[in-house]
């Protein structure tokens, strides 16, 4: 069965929440029989997305309430 596991992409400060946020991948390696496969992207989350959505002003995709605007892809 394959590891899984969060890792951290990157870190940024963003604007909207006034905070250090960092994008995280849930990455799955291949089991030691498959040793020949690169690791395998599951899932991406911010780090302080469910702290943004209770706030009114964080709108961004990764919220999931502005699409448009990703705090990630600027730098």
């Amino acid at each position: 069965m394959a590891d899984e596991q969060w890792i951290t992409v990157k870190t940024i400060y963003c604007k909207q929440s006034k905070q250090e946020a960092t994008l995280e991948f849930l990455v799955a390696h291949s089991p030691e029989h498959l040793p020949d496969q690169p690791p395998r992207i599951l899932a991406r989350r911010c780090s302080i997305s469910k702290e943004c959505v209770v706030k009114d002003d964080c709108n961004c995709h990764w919220t999931g309430t502005n699409p448009l605007y990703d705090p990630f892809d600027y730098v």
